[in-house]
């Protein structure tokens, strides 16, 4: 009878804000750290990063290939040429990584279906915690959360907190440096792979 009580109450908290906005931070944590964990143990992260700055590197080459066509077409020609004999080098390459990141994602994919079908049970139609978009509205002891305060469901809580905690993670367990990782490398190496090679 106590256990089925302590159970019930156990329940209410983590289902509840703020103990729900507090479980779920921890959740998103424990699975963030389990995801880089066995991406240290199964992947060669130190040979990816390598060869993600030389794929940085050979993208931005192109850029100054392309400079090349109207200055000096000869130099431009020999260039392109050896730029794409390492382009289909480096396809490859980038397909044999593809392959070595998506290891760990193997062994946890039915895990955490099976674990995001019980919490999506678990918290259906239940607000999780107070929208970060209304910061002065968070409840205090004491005080009163605003009639206009906006909630979101667990769906949503979940992916605010692994956004910044994988992040994070990656780099305590220096799995994405200053070089391969960030927004700014990654268009970076999209609009380079954007540039089209002029006919000359």
């Amino acid at each position: 009878m106590i256990f089925l009580i302590s159970q019930n109450a156990f329940l209410d908290f983590i289902t509840t804000p703020p103990g729900s906005m507090l479980f779920v931070f921890l959740l998103a944590l424990a699975t963030a750290l389990i995801s880089t964990i066995l991406t240290r143990l199964l992947v060669d992260t130190e040979s990816i990063n390598r060869k993600q700055i030389q794929i940085k590197a050979h993208q931005e080459e192109k850029e100054k290939i392309i400079e090349l066509a109207e200055i000096d077409p000869e130099r431009y020609r020999k260039a392109r040429k050896r730029w794409e004999r390492k382009e289909a080098m480096f396809k490859q390459t980038q397909q044999k990584m593809a392959f070595q990141r998506m290891k760990p994602t193997c062994i946890t994919f039915l895990p955490m279906i099976i674990i995001f079908g019980i919490m999506n049970t678990l918290f259906a139609g239940k607000s999780v915690a107070l929208s970060p978009m209304h910061a002065n509205d968070v409840p205090l002891i004491g005080t009163f959360i605003s009639a206009n305060a906006i909630w979101i469901n667990f769906t949503a809580w979940y992916f605010l907190c692994s956004l910044g905690i994988n992040t994070l993670t990656q780099r305590l367990l220096k799995l994405q440096s200053q070089a391969t990782g960030g927004m700014g490398g990654m268009f970076a190496g999209q609009k380079a792979k954007a540039l089209e090679f002029p006919d000359v």
